[in-house]
């Protein structure tokens, strides 16, 4: 992607704190066809000596994890929050009307090789990891246990597991960093102003970004 310095975002905390955040990722990969993309939650395990890896599973149906070349890597974009900037926010606009409109947003490339689990032992470990972590968020204590154990060894059957090594991580926060702070400052003031828990979940990151919180 295209990614101008002050754009840039090398902190690997504050990316994978990005990705944790927000588990639906888009993963590219490619067929005999050409790209192809599919949106699929990722639990981010961070354990052990190795590099980070993203765990997630697909549908037994989908042809993606036969489908894509051994010898590519994948990508996995993960967005966290964006929002459309009015000038009109800007305090540049009242001196000299030399603004135009832009969006801001803060995304996470991941690249790695794909590497493709059938065993049921690791898929029951992988949704359960991910059903925790998405019903913790929720307040709520189904667990898979809960489910039929014939019934849910069935739903196994029919997903495969994916595990991405995270060999390359790259990410995006363009929040106004280019702009005088005043211009920043009235950008999140507007953003506060809409209503819109959109724009105001870009506003708290272009506070952090700003060092303001």
């Amino acid at each position: 992607m295209y990614l101008p310095d002050h754009f840039r975002e090398d902190d690997p905390e504050r990316l994978h704190a990005l990705i944790a955040g927000n588990p639906l990722g888009t993963l590219i990969t490619l067929d005999a066809d050409g790209i192809v993309a599919n949106h699929i939650p990722f639990i981010l395990d961070t354990r052990g000596d190795g590099p980070a890896r993203l765990l997630g599973h697909v549908a037994r149906a989908n042809a993606l994890w036969r489908a894509h070349p051994a010898d590519r890597d994948v990508l996995v974009v993960f967005q966290e929050a964006n929002a459309y900037i009015t000038p009109t926010w800007y305090a540049t606009k009242q001196e000299t009307h030399e603004v135009v409109p832009t969006w801001n947003y803060a995304v996470a490339h991941v690249g790695g090789p794909l590497i493709v689990h059938d065993d049921p032992k690791w898929l029951r470990g992988q949704a359960g990891m991910l059903t925790r972590q998405m019903e913790r968020r929720r307040d709520s204590d189904w667990k898979m246990a809960d489910a039929p154990q014939d019934y849910l060894a069935a739903r196994l059957k029919d997903i495969v597991g994916i595990e991405i090594p995270i060999v390359r991580l790259t990410g995006k926060l363009k929040a106004s960093q280019n702009r005088v702070d005043a211009d920043r400052d009235g950008a999140i003031a507007g953003l506060d102003a809409t209503g819109d828990p959109a724009d105001a979940a870009m506003g708290v990151v272009m506070r952090q970004a700003a060092g303001l919180d």
